[in-house]
């Protein structure tokens, strides 16, 4: 049975600012929900990023505070219980996630076990990431060759609109020094027209991307840029957008499902969508939106799960954040990541970078 809850918020800088669909950051800022029981303690974090999220960290703080008595009526954490509770409250999709992790870590602790999601597959003993690539061009080709050096095999450039001479410059340059011993990955964000994307596509060496994460302002021309350029694209945000587009448009012009957890609803939601990838012959990529560690272990275990060779995550993004919530942050040594011990060290959060802002006896 619960017995405690308690909102915490946290403040962490990032090593450099961080721009998101045109809105500059210089710290990254969440929620943890800290759970204790007769059984043990768990968290979840609720992180919604300014730019992405419509919800914004006061509006989640106040849906959060609402929600929480709810939670005295639960004798144990069963998942059919949950998704009733979760699915009923209409909750956004930041705060949605965040309780649920923290009721299936707290789920786990008790029965001193790893988390069951049911209907997956047997979690996979490492999972690749991809590295996340930024900035400038010679800043992009030197993080790279960083990043190579260190093991990395997967990559993610951001493109975006004005700056594609720059994009077509550095993703040359990129195959010209990892073509055929690197996977790269384009990030569009939603941001260029058919005709800027198609040109875009068509300057590109052949075969040097392995998809684009959302092209288009448009998401449903996505079979007309794939028609014209014969490159794959990937949904991302289009997933909690337009949720019937996945069906409407069909895999023949896809690669990947983007999975970002904390936008879609949750982590049962995100799942869900990565079984369908599987079925389609699509690769299920989860991903960040630079959440910290506390979430970044629940993610690697969900890629773990997903598949029987998971897909390069998009879990770099812990090397942009300055510090970290839990004492052994998430780490990807020679670009992969073992999962189960990411999740583990999520349960030990450092005390002195969260605030106790509210807390409740259930």
């Amino acid at each position: 049975m619960l017995l405690c809850a308690d909102i915490c918020r946290y403040s962490i800088p990032f090593t450099g600012t961080i721009t998101v669909r045109g809105v500059p950051l210089n710290r990254r800022e969440g929620l943890l929900l800290h759970l204790r029981s007769m059984g043990g303690e768990a968290y979840g974090e609720i992180a919604p990023l300014p730019g992405l999220h419509t919800e914004s960290l006061d509006l989640a703080t106040q849906a959060l505070a609402a929600f929480i008595p709810n939670l005295s009526g639960l004798c144990r954490i069963v998942a059919e219980e949950r998704n009733h509770l979760l699915h009923e409250a209409h909750l956004p999709p930041s705060v949605s996630t965040g309780i649920e992790m923290a009721l299936i870590n707290l789920d786990a602790v008790e029965t001193g076990s790893l988390p069951a999601f049911g209907g997956t597959f047997p979690p996979a003993p490492s999972i690749p990431v991809n590295a996340l690539l930024a900035g400038e061009p010679q800043a992009v080709i030197d993080r790279a060759a960083t990043r190579y050096a260190e093991g990395f095999r997967a990559f993610k450039l951001k493109v975006r609109e004005g700056h594609l001479d720059d994009a077509i410059a550095c993703i040359r340059a990129f195959h010209e020094a990892f073509g055929g011993k690197a996977e790269l990955r384009l990030d569009a964000n939603q941001s260029l027209d058919l005709d800027d994307a198609v040109a875009f596509g068509r300057a590109l060496p052949k075969g040097c991307i392995s998809y684009i994460e959302e092209p288009l302002k448009e998401p449903l021309l996505i079979p007309n840029f794939h028609a014209a350029t014969g490159l794959p694209s990937a949904l991302d945000e289009s997933l909690w957008q337009h949720p019937d587009l996945l069906d409407n448009i069909g895999p023949e012009a896809l690669g990947a499902l983007v999975l970002k957890p904390n936008c879609i609803g949750g982590i049962r939601k995100s799942l869900g969508l990565a079984l369908k990838a599987h079925r389609m012959g699509l690769k299920a990529v989860f991903s960040s939106a630079f959440e910290s560690s506390v979430s970044l272990g629940m993610y690697a275990l969900m890629a773990a799960v997903s598949s029987p060779s998971p897909a390069a995550s998009g879990l770099d993004t812990a090397s942009f954040l300055a510090d970290d919530l839990i004492e052994n942050p998430f780490t990807a040594p020679d670009g992969m990541a073992d999962p189960v011990a990411a999740w583990r060290n999520t349960l030990r959060v450092k005390p002195d970078l969260i605030d106790i802002i509210a807390s409740w006896i259930l």
